[in-house]
């Protein structure tokens, strides 16, 4: 048996700029980093032929154009197999649809345990392009490259997405003080709302193709907070960077009206004046987890019990997407 694991992410500045419906006209920037919360998925050759599929529903078929699971599918397709005879199982730290790139992070766990399986090379690089194929080209998905790459990857890294494709992965450049500023400091609560990206992002993918001033607008805006927050976090000021977070979260509430709702908000405003520096919802919105920069976290923890929120402590993830049984 071959097991992999593939982190999931935090957005720190930036996000939404990576998707292509901005990022080949204007380009996108963002920083990222990589949590200690996987995604696992492993491969096992039954006695059988076949393919077998353990997943939250389970599949018995013979050939890879019956698979049901649109990931796995083209997955599988992309190892161009002759005779599939594979068992496959995934299993995750933290529940899906909640923005913390869940998608990206299964499927580049399931490459690079496909790949060993059969015996085969990958690099970081080489999986998040393979994995980005699958998710935007192949299943033609309205998502950005972020989750794929900092899965790959793992770390605390700024993304240059380039108008002609490429990605640009750079280590953030922060003290080991910034670093555990962060860790101690960043508080991630769950919501209780899972939710598809695909309808928000959507939306922001149709008004970009259609050069709609406001959209265009605000995620010029978002790109150039990714810029002052990588700033700020370089300069040894984890305090701004909170201030930035808030004012992200503001601009990004107005992409969509499906970004937040009475309840989100009103966990928002308790929260900040419960000492929060400045929060924000991390993925695209709707739901999954609120994370807030706090200085006085027993206060605000104290404050967001009163909604019964659970919170998932975190540190950030250097190894990014491994084998770690084979």
């Amino acid at each position: 048996m071959i097991i992999a694991r593939s982190p999931l992410r935090i957005s720190l500045g930036g996000g939404g700029t990576d998707l292509p419906s901005y990022y080949e006209k204007f380009g996108g920037y963002l920083i990222a980093g990589a949590i200690d919360k996987y995604v696992y998925v492993t491969a096992n050759r039954p006695f059988q032929p076949g393919i077998n599929l353990k997943y939250s529903k389970i599949e018995s078929i013979s050939q890879v154009d019956d698979v049901a699971h649109p990931i796995i599918r083209e997955s599988l397709k992309e190892m161009k197999l002759k005779t599939p005879q594979i068992e496959i199982s995934a299993i995750a730290d933290i529940p899906a649809r909640t923005g913390l790139g869940s998608s990206g992070s299964f499927t580049t766990a399931l490459l690079k345990v496909l790949h060993t399986h059969y015996r085969r090379h990958i690099n970081p690089e080489a999986l998040a392009q393979l994995a980005c194929k699958i998710e935007i080209e192949n299943l033609a998905e309205p998502i950005g490259k972020q989750d794929q790459y900092i899965a790959s990857y793992g770390g605390v890294n700024e993304f240059v997405f380039n108008e002609d494709g490429t990605v640009k992965v750079s280590p953030l450049n922060i003290s080991t003080e910034t670093l555990h500023n962060l860790e101690d400091n960043l508080l991630l609560f769950f919501t209780g709302i899972s939710r598809s990206a695909s309808n928000i992002l959507e939306d922001q993918n149709s008004k970009s193709r259609e050069m709609n001033e406001s959209m265009l607008e605000n995620l010029h805006f978002t790109k150039d907070l990714g810029y002052r927050s990588r700033d700020a976090l370089v300069a040894n000021d984890p305090e701004q960077f909170g201030f930035l977070m808030n004012e992200h979260w503001e601009h990004k509430k107005s992409r969509s009206s499906g970004m937040s709702n009475d309840f989100i908000d009103d966990v928002y405003k308790r929260a900040l004046k419960a000492g929060a520096v400045g929060g924000k919802l991390v993925g695209a919105g709707g739901g999954g987890f609120l994370m807030f920069y706090a200085q006085d976290k027993e206060r605000l923890r104290v404050e967001l019990a009163r909604f019964n929120l659970e919170e998932v402590r975190f540190k950030f993830d250097f190894e990014g997407t491994k084998v770690i049984l084979s």
